[in-house]
């Protein structure tokens, strides 16, 4: 793979924590605008050298980084433009909605134990007062006055933890016309409950939504799994993927007449993962919900499987500790043997993963997966036909203060893993700290957008920028 050099050009700056970047042509517009969405609850939008203010529902979110030393991973999550934007002023908002802080599901922190099967097996109880927070999906409108309204609910979903609730996590599939809704595992680490893998739980999924199905539930109930939904909301549900840990969204490429779809999944203690597919069956959940009554074992036909928690990208999930007899080094246990057993040949295959720890020359050790996008364009050749992707921070202790990683794959048909390089930019950010927290693209994949943020602190405000990556 060659050595590709890009520059980054600032947009707009002094931004708090920009989660979603993407392109629309509004309605009574005839440009492709870039809008900005930020954690906590703000979209802008770039104009004509101008930044206006879209949407701010900064109450409607819940209160960030007041525990976890001000990190925090709820907010303003997904943002997504129906198709017919431009003409019906229709989009969708997934945020973590104020006033339902809860105690969480577990009094302390999670870590498995290989030898203690108890560890292995925990069950989540009590869940209408054992959670963290609720998260909704709303369904918006731009009416002809300029002003955003909210029309309904499409859905209220309960969360256990505070983590793994996914980011850019609402888009439209061009292939079916649905939204498209991609949830974490719930949080905490090692997925402590496998909601992941059940079938029936809306945590660790890739959902489809039918939004042009006509309900009359405005306000659907909170819930937890498939079955405690109303069955006209089941109706409007189909499930392409399980297995789960946290996706930062899902981007369709038009490729030989068929559309792939690629995800990225952060992982745990060893390594970051990027996936790709093109045909796949997505299943009803009244289909599932049916299935589970009669205490059967649904084999849907094209349910893709990205392996968590069995499987962190190619490797079965290890727990990592300390070297009894080597201090300098770890030792890696597989902590789910069973597990990744079971899943082995049903899972999907990354087609490329990088590495936390990384010792060869021109990787680097990774943090967290941000960004996963296509570049078509032309205007930095050497990266047209690739798959780009962000990692919030280089590892290596001597890299302070922090920076992110911007780097690239090629995938082939030889369905192996492929190698990545790391791409170079020209930036000099002096001594701020600079985290790459998103990645997005406009509509044709022509144009892609880097969003970085000067702390790893929601509670850190007005410290993001917002680039365009040029050749």
């Amino acid at each position: 793979m060659i050595k590709v050099k890009v520059g980054l050009r600032p947009l707009v700056n002094n931004l708090n924590l920009p989660t979603v970047l993407k392109t629309i042509v509004p309605p009574g517009d005839t440009t492709e605008r870039l809008f900005i969405a930020t954690q906590p609850g703000e979209i802008f939008y770039i104009g004509n050298g101008f930044i206006g203010t879209f949407l701010d529902i900064r109450p409607k979110v819940i209160k960030l980084g007041t525990s976890n030393g001000g990190y925090d991973e709820r907010g303003l999550l997904g943002l997504a433009f129906h198709p017919e934007f431009h003409n019906n002023g229709l989009f969708y908002l997934h945020y973590s909605a104020a006033g339902t802080q809860g105690p969480g599901a577990l009094t302390e922190p999670f870590k498995p134990n290989p030898c203690d099967p108890r560890t292995l097996n925990l069950k989540w109880v009590n869940r209408d007062i054992q959670y963290d927070h609720i998260d909704t999906v709303e369904e918006w409108v731009l009416q002809s006055n300029g002003q955003p309204q909210k029309r309904r609910t499409l859905l209220n979903i309960i969360r256990p933890f505070f983590n793994h609730n996914g980011v850019n996590s609402l888009n439209f599939s061009p292939e079916t016309g649905k939204l498209v809704l991609t949830t974490g595992d719930g949080g905490s680490g090692y997925d402590p409950f496998n909601l992941s893998q059940d079938d029936m739980e809306i945590a660790g999924k890739i959902i489809e939504i039918d939004i042009a199905k006509n309900i009359s539930i405005v306000n659907p109930p909170a819930v937890t799994r498939f079955n405690e939904l109303p069955p006209p909301i089941q109706e409007t549900l189909t499930v392409i993927a399980k297995g789960v840990r946290n996706i930062t969204g899902i981007t369709f490429q038009w490729f030989k007449n068929q559309y792939i779809k690629y995800v990225g999944n952060v992982g745990q203690d060893l390594i970051e993962s990027i996936f790709s597919f093109d045909n796949f069956k997505p299943v009803q959940v009244t289909q599932l919900t049916q299935t589970s009554a009669f205490k059967s074992e649904p084999v849907p036909e094209g349910f893709i499987n990205l392996g968590w928690r069995g499987w962190e990208g190619a490797f079965p999930t290890a727990i990592i500790r300390g070297c009894s007899v080597n201090a300098a080094l770890n030792e890696k246990i597989i902590v789910y043997y069973n597990e990744a057993v079971r899943t082995s040949v049903q899972r999907l295959q990354p087609i490329t993963q990088y590495f936390h720890e990384d010792p060869r020359p021109g990787k680097f050790g990774a943090t967290a997966l941000t960004g996963v996008q296509p570049y078509i364009g032309n205007e930095i050749p050497e990266l047209t036909g690739s798959v780009v992707f962000t990692d919030l921070a280089r590892k290596e202790r001597s890299q302070s203060p922090a920076r992110g990683v911007l780097a690239y794959t090629r995938t082939g048909a030889n369905c192996k893993l492929n190698d990545f390089r790391v791409i170079e930019t020209d930036y000099n950010f002096g001594t701020q700290a600079a985290y790459y927290v998103s990645l997005g693209a406009n509509l044709d994949q022509t144009r892609l957008y880097l969003g970085v943020y000067g702390s790893m602190k929601v509670a850190d405000l007005n410290q993001g920028t917002v680039f365009e990556i040029t050749g």
